[in-house]
Protein backbone atom coordinates (compact mmCIF):
# COMPACT_ATOMS: atom_id res chain seq x y z
CA UNK A 1 0.00 0.00 0.00
CA UNK A 2 1.25 3.29 -0.57
CA UNK A 3 1.48 6.16 1.64
CA UNK A 4 0.29 8.88 -0.43
CA UNK A 5 -2.08 8.83 -3.23
CA UNK A 6 -2.33 12.09 -5.18
CA UNK A 7 -5.10 12.82 -7.88
CA UNK A 8 -4.49 14.87 -10.77
CA UNK A 9 -7.66 15.78 -12.69
CA UNK A 10 -7.02 16.78 -16.21
CA UNK A 11 -9.07 18.38 -19.14
CA UNK A 12 -7.36 19.83 -21.97
CA UNK A 13 -4.12 20.11 -19.99
CA UNK A 14 -1.27 19.53 -22.38
CA UNK A 15 -0.04 22.85 -22.54
CA UNK A 16 1.13 22.67 -18.20
CA UNK A 17 0.65 19.62 -16.84
CA UNK A 18 4.31 18.21 -17.33
CA UNK A 19 5.72 20.68 -14.83
CA UNK A 20 2.67 19.11 -12.13
CA UNK A 21 3.79 15.53 -12.99
CA UNK A 22 7.31 16.40 -12.54
CA UNK A 23 6.82 18.06 -8.95
CA UNK A 24 4.59 15.02 -7.99
CA UNK A 25 7.53 12.47 -8.93
CA UNK A 26 9.59 13.81 -6.36
CA UNK A 27 7.98 11.86 -3.96
CA UNK A 28 9.19 8.38 -5.49
CA UNK A 29 7.71 5.39 -4.15
CA UNK A 30 5.62 6.28 -1.65
CA UNK A 31 3.45 7.97 -3.65
CA UNK A 32 0.72 6.84 -6.44
CA UNK A 33 0.17 9.33 -8.88
CA UNK A 34 -3.34 9.01 -10.78
CA UNK A 35 -3.58 11.13 -13.88
CA UNK A 36 -7.41 11.20 -14.65
CA UNK A 37 -8.36 12.11 -18.03
CA UNK A 38 -11.47 13.65 -18.14
CA UNK A 39 -12.17 13.24 -22.02
CA UNK A 40 -9.51 15.60 -23.06
CA UNK A 41 -9.58 16.14 -26.79
CA UNK A 42 -5.97 17.28 -27.07
CA UNK A 43 -2.56 15.23 -26.06
CA UNK A 44 -3.29 14.97 -22.39
CA UNK A 45 -4.06 11.20 -22.26
CA UNK A 46 -1.29 10.36 -24.46
CA UNK A 47 1.13 12.83 -22.33
CA UNK A 48 -0.17 11.05 -18.89
CA UNK A 49 0.51 7.21 -21.08
CA UNK A 50 3.90 8.05 -21.77
CA UNK A 51 4.59 8.84 -17.91
CA UNK A 52 2.75 6.00 -17.23
CA UNK A 53 5.18 3.69 -19.18
CA UNK A 54 8.32 5.67 -17.61
CA UNK A 55 7.20 5.38 -13.92
CA UNK A 56 5.09 2.30 -14.09
CA UNK A 57 5.80 1.95 -10.24
CA UNK A 58 4.47 5.63 -9.36
CA UNK A 59 2.05 6.93 -12.12
CA UNK A 60 -1.63 5.59 -12.98
CA UNK A 61 -4.10 6.72 -16.03
CA UNK A 62 -7.45 6.54 -15.52
CA UNK A 63 -9.22 7.63 -19.07
CA UNK A 64 -13.23 8.72 -18.39
CA UNK A 65 -15.48 10.27 -20.62
CA UNK A 66 -15.81 14.44 -19.61
CA UNK A 67 -17.57 14.59 -16.25
CA UNK A 68 -15.91 17.90 -15.25
CA UNK A 69 -13.36 18.92 -12.14
CA UNK A 70 -15.79 16.93 -9.79
CA UNK A 71 -16.01 13.60 -11.23
CA UNK A 72 -12.32 13.80 -11.49
CA UNK A 73 -11.68 13.50 -8.04
CA UNK A 74 -14.52 11.30 -7.45
CA UNK A 75 -12.56 8.78 -9.53
CA UNK A 76 -9.08 9.20 -7.99
CA UNK A 77 -10.44 8.40 -4.88
CA UNK A 78 -12.38 5.74 -6.26
CA UNK A 79 -8.93 4.27 -7.44
CA UNK A 80 -6.95 5.37 -4.44
CA UNK A 81 -5.11 2.76 -2.69
CA UNK A 82 -2.76 5.36 -0.75
CA UNK A 83 -3.42 5.60 3.37
CA UNK A 84 -4.11 9.38 2.41
CA UNK A 85 -5.20 11.12 -0.15
CA UNK A 86 -4.65 14.87 -1.84
CA UNK A 87 -5.98 16.58 -5.19
CA UNK A 88 -3.33 18.76 -7.60
CA UNK A 89 -4.64 20.68 -9.79
CA UNK A 90 -2.76 19.95 -13.85
CA UNK A 91 -1.91 23.65 -13.36
CA UNK A 92 -0.60 23.82 -10.09
CA UNK A 93 2.29 22.39 -8.69
CA UNK A 94 4.39 21.43 -5.68
CA UNK A 95 7.72 22.24 -3.85
CA UNK A 96 10.43 19.27 -3.71
CA UNK A 97 11.26 19.97 0.39
CA UNK A 98 8.45 21.35 1.75
CA UNK A 99 6.81 17.17 0.02
CA UNK A 100 9.42 15.43 1.40
CA UNK A 101 9.10 17.07 4.75
CA UNK A 102 5.34 15.51 4.45
CA UNK A 103 5.63 12.40 3.04
CA UNK A 104 8.17 12.12 6.81
CA UNK A 105 5.73 13.44 8.49
CA UNK A 106 2.64 10.95 7.51
CA UNK A 107 5.22 8.22 7.37
CA UNK A 108 6.21 9.36 11.26
CA UNK A 109 2.55 9.91 12.23
CA UNK A 110 1.23 6.97 10.94
CA UNK A 111 2.85 4.66 12.97
CA UNK A 112 1.66 6.86 16.22
CA UNK A 113 -0.78 5.79 19.06
CA UNK A 114 -3.79 8.65 17.17
CA UNK A 115 -5.12 7.74 13.85
CA UNK A 116 -3.94 11.07 11.83
CA UNK A 117 -6.92 12.11 9.69
CA UNK A 118 -5.81 15.23 8.23
CA UNK A 119 -2.78 16.97 7.33
CA UNK A 120 -2.59 20.62 6.64
CA UNK A 121 0.15 22.70 5.71
CA UNK A 122 0.54 26.28 3.45
CA UNK A 123 -0.26 27.05 -0.10
CA UNK A 124 0.99 30.02 -2.45
CA UNK A 125 -0.86 32.15 -4.98
CA UNK A 126 0.83 32.91 -8.01
CA UNK A 127 -1.01 35.18 -9.46
CA UNK A 128 -0.52 35.84 -12.90
CA UNK A 129 1.48 39.40 -13.31
CA UNK A 130 2.43 39.89 -9.65
CA UNK A 131 5.91 39.37 -8.41
CA UNK A 132 5.32 39.49 -4.63
CA UNK A 133 2.73 36.11 -4.09
CA UNK A 134 0.78 36.04 -0.86
CA UNK A 135 0.81 32.60 1.02
CA UNK A 136 -1.74 31.19 2.65
CA UNK A 137 -0.80 29.79 6.27
CA UNK A 138 -2.58 28.82 9.74
CA UNK A 139 0.61 29.20 12.38
CA UNK A 140 -1.72 31.93 14.22
CA UNK A 141 -4.77 29.43 14.12
CA UNK A 142 -3.45 25.82 14.26
CA UNK A 143 -0.65 24.10 16.73
CA UNK A 144 2.37 23.85 14.58
CA UNK A 145 4.02 20.29 13.91
CA UNK A 146 1.79 18.91 17.14
CA UNK A 147 -1.47 16.09 16.60
CA UNK A 148 -4.42 18.30 18.03
CA UNK A 149 -8.04 18.37 17.70
CA UNK A 150 -10.88 21.06 17.15
CA UNK A 151 -10.38 22.33 20.54
CA UNK A 152 -6.81 23.38 20.18
CA UNK A 153 -8.07 25.18 16.96
CA UNK A 154 -7.35 29.38 17.66
CA UNK A 155 -9.17 32.18 15.45
CA UNK A 156 -9.18 31.86 11.86
CA UNK A 157 -9.02 35.51 10.74
CA UNK A 158 -12.11 36.41 7.61
CA UNK A 159 -10.40 35.01 4.42
CA UNK A 160 -8.36 32.54 5.77
CA UNK A 161 -9.67 28.99 5.06
CA UNK A 162 -7.78 25.43 4.77
CA UNK A 163 -8.47 25.36 1.20
CA UNK A 164 -8.01 22.43 -1.17
CA UNK A 165 -4.56 22.88 -1.66
CA UNK A 166 -3.60 22.66 1.99
CA UNK A 167 -5.25 19.44 3.22
CA UNK A 168 -4.05 15.58 2.89
CA UNK A 169 -6.55 13.65 4.25
CA UNK A 170 -6.91 10.16 5.07
CA UNK A 171 -8.55 8.54 2.56
CA UNK A 172 -10.49 5.89 3.89
CA UNK A 173 -12.06 8.69 6.23
CA UNK A 174 -12.88 10.52 2.81
CA UNK A 175 -14.94 7.64 1.66
CA UNK A 176 -16.49 6.71 5.17
CA UNK A 177 -18.02 11.14 4.63
CA UNK A 178 -19.84 9.60 1.83
CA UNK A 179 -18.13 12.31 -0.28
CA UNK A 180 -19.66 11.94 -3.80
CA UNK A 181 -18.75 15.53 -5.41
CA UNK A 182 -21.11 16.90 -8.24
CA UNK A 183 -20.58 16.17 -12.07
CA UNK A 184 -20.02 18.87 -14.61
CA UNK A 185 -20.20 21.48 -11.79
CA UNK A 186 -17.50 24.35 -11.28
CA UNK A 187 -16.39 25.09 -7.55
CA UNK A 188 -16.72 21.93 -6.09
CA UNK A 189 -13.48 22.58 -3.80
CA UNK A 190 -15.57 23.86 -1.65
CA UNK A 191 -17.64 20.73 -0.83
CA UNK A 192 -14.36 18.97 -0.69
CA UNK A 193 -12.94 20.58 2.32
CA UNK A 194 -16.32 21.34 3.51
CA UNK A 195 -18.50 17.97 3.94
CA UNK A 196 -15.27 15.65 5.20
CA UNK A 197 -14.92 17.66 8.50
CA UNK A 198 -17.48 16.80 10.64
CA UNK A 199 -15.58 13.02 10.21
CA UNK A 200 -12.36 14.59 10.73
CA UNK A 201 -10.64 14.61 15.10
CA UNK A 202 -6.89 14.28 14.96
CA UNK A 203 -5.26 17.40 12.62
CA UNK A 204 -1.22 17.98 12.15
CA UNK A 205 -0.29 21.02 10.54
CA UNK A 206 3.56 21.70 9.30
CA UNK A 207 4.37 25.33 8.38
CA UNK A 208 5.90 24.89 5.02
CA UNK A 209 5.02 26.44 1.58
CA UNK A 210 3.95 22.73 -0.53
CA UNK A 211 1.71 23.98 -2.73
CA UNK A 212 1.89 26.16 -6.21
CA UNK A 213 -1.52 27.59 -6.63
CA UNK A 214 -2.15 29.43 -10.22
CA UNK A 215 -4.62 32.31 -10.44
CA UNK A 216 -5.11 34.91 -12.82
CA UNK A 217 -5.28 32.44 -15.93
CA UNK A 218 -7.48 33.40 -18.79
CA UNK A 219 -10.27 31.32 -18.97
CA UNK A 220 -9.42 29.47 -14.90
CA UNK A 221 -12.66 29.31 -13.30
CA UNK A 222 -12.43 31.88 -10.55
CA UNK A 223 -11.48 34.49 -12.73
CA UNK A 224 -14.16 37.20 -11.60
CA UNK A 225 -16.00 37.61 -14.96
CA UNK A 226 -16.13 33.44 -15.42
CA UNK A 227 -17.41 33.07 -11.81
CA UNK A 228 -20.39 35.55 -13.01
CA UNK A 229 -21.02 33.48 -16.20
CA UNK A 230 -21.20 30.55 -13.98
CA UNK A 231 -22.77 31.59 -11.77
CA UNK A 232 -25.72 29.13 -11.70
CA UNK A 233 -22.88 26.46 -10.48
CA UNK A 234 -21.45 28.82 -7.78
CA UNK A 235 -24.91 28.98 -6.67
CA UNK A 236 -25.71 24.95 -6.45
CA UNK A 237 -22.30 24.64 -4.45
CA UNK A 238 -23.37 27.08 -2.48
CA UNK A 239 -26.59 25.12 -1.15
CA UNK A 240 -25.03 21.71 -1.36
CA UNK A 241 -23.22 23.51 1.45
CA UNK A 242 -25.96 24.66 3.09
CA UNK A 243 -27.74 21.75 2.68
CA UNK A 244 -24.84 20.04 3.80
CA UNK A 245 -24.33 22.10 7.26
CA UNK A 246 -28.15 22.27 8.29
CA UNK A 247 -28.80 18.35 8.04
CA UNK A 248 -25.91 17.46 10.11
CA UNK A 249 -26.04 20.21 12.61
CA UNK A 250 -26.71 18.19 15.42
CA UNK A 251 -23.32 16.95 14.60
CA UNK A 252 -21.36 19.69 13.53
CA UNK A 253 -22.51 21.36 16.77
CA UNK A 254 -21.27 18.87 19.01
CA UNK A 255 -17.72 20.50 18.42
CA UNK A 256 -17.76 24.07 19.18
CA UNK A 257 -14.90 25.14 17.17
CA UNK A 258 -15.35 23.17 14.46
CA UNK A 259 -19.04 24.62 14.26
CA UNK A 260 -17.72 28.00 14.16
CA UNK A 261 -14.92 27.16 11.52
CA UNK A 262 -17.51 25.84 9.32
CA UNK A 263 -20.34 28.30 9.90
CA UNK A 264 -17.54 30.99 9.23
CA UNK A 265 -16.62 28.72 5.89
CA UNK A 266 -20.44 28.86 4.39
CA UNK A 267 -20.45 32.53 5.58
CA UNK A 268 -17.80 33.38 3.43
CA UNK A 269 -18.94 31.66 0.00
CA UNK A 270 -22.65 32.62 0.86
CA UNK A 271 -21.07 36.12 0.84
CA UNK A 272 -19.20 35.29 -2.71
CA UNK A 273 -22.54 34.34 -4.28
CA UNK A 274 -24.25 37.33 -3.38
CA UNK A 275 -21.35 39.50 -4.16
CA UNK A 276 -21.34 38.06 -8.10
CA UNK A 277 -24.90 38.50 -8.43
CA UNK A 278 -24.68 41.85 -7.41
CA UNK A 279 -21.42 42.66 -9.22
CA UNK A 280 -23.17 41.06 -12.54
CA UNK A 281 -26.36 44.33 -12.26
CA UNK A 282 -28.77 42.09 -13.70
CA UNK A 283 -31.72 42.24 -12.86
CA UNK A 284 -32.33 38.08 -13.32
CA UNK A 285 -28.83 38.00 -11.12
CA UNK A 286 -30.71 40.19 -8.00
CA UNK A 287 -33.70 38.12 -8.65
CA UNK A 288 -31.49 35.08 -8.06
CA UNK A 289 -29.69 36.76 -5.12
CA UNK A 290 -32.74 36.84 -3.18
CA UNK A 291 -34.21 33.66 -4.06
CA UNK A 292 -31.04 32.17 -2.95
CA UNK A 293 -31.61 33.65 0.93
CA UNK A 294 -34.84 32.65 0.55
CA UNK A 295 -34.37 28.95 0.22
CA UNK A 296 -32.02 29.21 3.05
CA UNK A 297 -34.71 30.58 4.88
CA UNK A 298 -37.37 27.84 4.17
CA UNK A 299 -34.22 25.49 4.34
CA UNK A 300 -33.57 26.47 8.23
CA UNK A 301 -34.62 29.42 10.03
CA UNK A 302 -31.98 29.34 12.68
CA UNK A 303 -28.73 28.81 9.93
CA UNK A 304 -30.50 31.81 7.91
CA UNK A 305 -30.73 34.35 10.77
CA UNK A 306 -27.29 33.56 11.56
CA UNK A 307 -26.19 34.26 8.08
CA UNK A 308 -28.63 37.39 7.29
CA UNK A 309 -28.20 38.82 10.71
CA UNK A 310 -24.54 38.80 10.57
CA UNK A 311 -22.01 41.67 9.78
CA UNK A 312 -21.94 39.87 5.99
CA UNK A 313 -25.21 39.27 6.18
CA UNK A 314 -26.18 42.23 6.47
CA UNK A 315 -23.69 43.82 4.16
CA UNK A 316 -24.65 41.77 1.06
CA UNK A 317 -28.53 42.46 1.59
CA UNK A 318 -28.63 46.50 1.94
CA UNK A 319 -31.25 47.83 -0.09
CA UNK A 320 -31.44 49.79 -3.24
CA UNK A 321 -28.56 51.00 -5.82
CA UNK A 322 -26.70 52.93 -2.97
CA UNK A 323 -27.17 49.77 -0.95
CA UNK A 324 -25.27 47.10 -3.70
CA UNK A 325 -22.84 50.51 -4.38
CA UNK A 326 -21.63 50.29 -0.62
CA UNK A 327 -21.86 46.03 -0.59
CA UNK A 328 -19.37 46.57 -4.15
CA UNK A 329 -16.78 49.29 -2.24
CA UNK A 330 -16.85 47.25 0.61
CA UNK A 331 -16.28 44.09 -1.71
CA UNK A 332 -12.85 46.00 -3.83
CA UNK A 333 -11.37 46.84 -0.48
CA UNK A 334 -11.39 43.44 0.58
CA UNK A 335 -10.40 42.21 -2.42
CA UNK A 336 -7.53 44.31 -2.00
CA UNK A 337 -6.74 43.07 1.01
CA UNK A 338 -6.89 39.69 0.59
CA UNK A 339 -5.26 39.61 -2.83
CA UNK A 340 -8.36 36.88 -4.14
CA UNK A 341 -9.62 37.14 -8.19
Amino acid sequence: MKLLSIAVPCYNSAAYMKKCIETLLYGGDDVEILIVNDGSSDDTGKIADAYAALYPNIVRVIHKENGGHGSAVNTGLEHATGLYFKVVDSDDCVREEPYRRILHALEVLTGGDKRLDMLISNFVYNKEGERRHKVMRYKHALPVEEMFTWKDVKHFRKGQYMLMHSVIFRTKLLRESGLKLPEHTFYVDNLYVFQPLPFVENMYYLDVNFYDYTIGREGQSVNEAIMISRIDQQIAVNKLMYDYFTENLTKIMAVKKRYQYMFSYLEIITTISSVMLVKSGTEENLEKKQALWRYFRKKDLRVYLSLRLGLLGRLVNMPGKSGRAITLSAYKIAQKFFHFN
